[in-house]
C-alpha cells in the first residue's frame, strides 16, 4: 500500500529537519492479544477518521506471526478493510518456512523508522509481542562476546536436534530466557544457549538496559482491559477463528509442506493442531483458548517497567488521541507545526 500523503505540509518539513539529526520520534502501541490494538488504530487513523494526525502515521507491526504469508485466520492480521489508509510494514513478507525474530526484526524497524520519517510521517510500532517491543525500546542487554567455537556446537546441536529441542535444553538452564524467546527464534535460542555455556550464567542473568534507546523519541502506549473481559474476549475471538475457517487454513498449510518443525507451526493457534494429545477439533480449540490466555499474561509481564510506558483503557480513544496530541505539540520540534 502506498504512503498516504500527509495533509500537514509544514509537518513534513519538521519531521525530515529531525530526522537528520538522527533522533526519531516514534509512537508504540502495545497490547495483549484480543484487546483491540487493530481496531484502535483503525479508530484513530483510519479512512474514517476525524483525527487531525490521519494520513500521517506508518504501521510497523510488531507481531512475530504477521510477517507469514498465509497465516490469515490464526494471526488475526489486520485485514485489507481495517488497513485502508494507514500504510502497514512487517506483514506478509516471509513464508511460513523461513526464519524471522528479533534479529530480522530490530533490523527492518529500525530501517523503517528511518523512512518512514524521511517520508514525513510517524513511526507507529504496534504489536503483542512483549519481547520485540521492550527490545525495540530498550535495546539488548550487555553479554559475554562471542565464542566462534561455542557457537559452532550449539549450531550443530540445532542442525541436528531442531529449535524446539534446544528450546527445551534452554528452559532446564535459563527458564526465564525460555520464557521470553519464541520457540522458533533460532538466532535467539542459540545465542541464550552460547552465553551460559560459555561463561556458565543463564542470559537472564545479565542485566537489561534500565533506559530507552538513544537516538528516538518514543511516546509508549499500553492499552488495557480488565483481566476478565480480556479473556472473555480471547475466548471470543478463538470461536471466531474457527468460523471463519482456522482449520481449513491449517488443512491448505500442510498441503504446501507445513509440519510441526516449520517455522510458522510453532505459533499459538497452529501448533496444537500437531499435539498428539488432542484428538478433537473441541479439544483443540479449548488448549488454544487456554493457550492464548496464558500467553497474554505473560505479555502483560514482560512489559513492565518500561520508562515513560503510559496504560490506556483500551476503550478510552478520547485519552489515546489526547495522548497523542500532547506528543506533537509539546515536543521541542513538532512543536512547530
Amino acid at each position: 500500500m502506498p504512503p498516504v500523503s500527509c495533509s500537514l505540509t509544514k509537518f513534513s518539513i519538521v519531521l525530515n529537519s529531525r530526522s537528520s539529526k538522527g533522533n526519531i520520534p516514534v509512537i508504540v502501541l502495545f497490547a495483549p492479544t484480543a484487546t483491540g490494538k487493530t481496531a484502535l488504530v483503525r479508530t484513530l487513523f483510519g479512512s474514517g477518521s476525524f483525527f487531525r494526525f490521519k494520513g500521517c502515521v506508518e504501521v510497523i507491526s510488531a507481531d512475530s506471526q504477521a510477517v507469514y504469508k498465509g497465516l490469515d485466520v490464526g494471526t488475526a492480521k489486520p485485514t485489507a478493510e481495517e488497513q485502508d489508509g494507514i500504510p502497514h510494514h512487517l506483514i506478509d513478507i516471509v513464508s511460513p518456512f523461513e526464519q524471522f525474530g528479533l534479529g530480522e526484526f530490530m533490523t527492518e524497524a529500525d530501517r523503517l523508522c528511518k523512512e518512514i520519517v524521511l517520508r514525513g510521517h510517524i513511526p507507529l510500532v504496534v504489536g503483542g509481542t512483549g519481547f520485540y517491543i521492550r527490545s525495540f525500546l530498550l535495546g539488548s542487554p550487555q553479554t559475554p562476546q562471542s565464542d566462534p567455537s561455542v557457537r559452532e556446537k550449539v549450531f550443530e546441536l540445532l542442525s541436528k536436534e531442531g529449535a524446539a529441542a534446544l528450546h527445551k535444553r534452554l528452559s532446564l538452564v535459563d527458564e526465564k530466557s525460555a520464557d521470553r524467546i519464541h520457540v522458533n527464534d533460532e538466532y535467539r535460542i542459540c545465542r541464550a544457549l552460547e552465553v551460559y555455556y560459555t561463561c556458565g550464567k543463564p542470559l537472564s542473568s545479565f542485566e537489561m538496559p534500565e533506559k530507552l534507546r538513544d537516538g528516538f523519541d518514543f511516546l509508549t502506549l499500553i492499552a488495557e482491559r480488565d483481566k476478565e473481559q480480556l479473556y472473555e474476549r480471547i475466548n471470543a475471538r478463538v470461536d471466531q477463528m474457527f468460523a471463519d475457517g482456522l482449520e481449513a487454513e491449517l488443512a491448505r498449510l500442510k498441503q504446501e509442506g507445513c509440519t510441526a518443525e516449520t517455522p510458522a507451526m510453532k505459533a499459538i493457534g497452529y501448533r496444537e493442531f500437531f499435539d498428539a494429545s488432542l484428538h478433537t477439533s473441541a479439544e483443540i480449540r479449548s488448549r488454544i483458548k487456554l493457550d492464548s490466555r496464558k500467553y497474554a499474561k505473560k505479555q502483560i509481564t514482560f512489559m513492565k517497567g518500561i520508562p515513560g510506558a503510559q496504560k490506556v483503557s483500551a476503550d478510552d480513544v478520547e485519552t489515546v488521541q489526547n495522548l497523542i496530541e500532547a506528543f506533537f505539540v509539546q515536543h521541542p520540534v513538532l512543536a512547530e507545526s
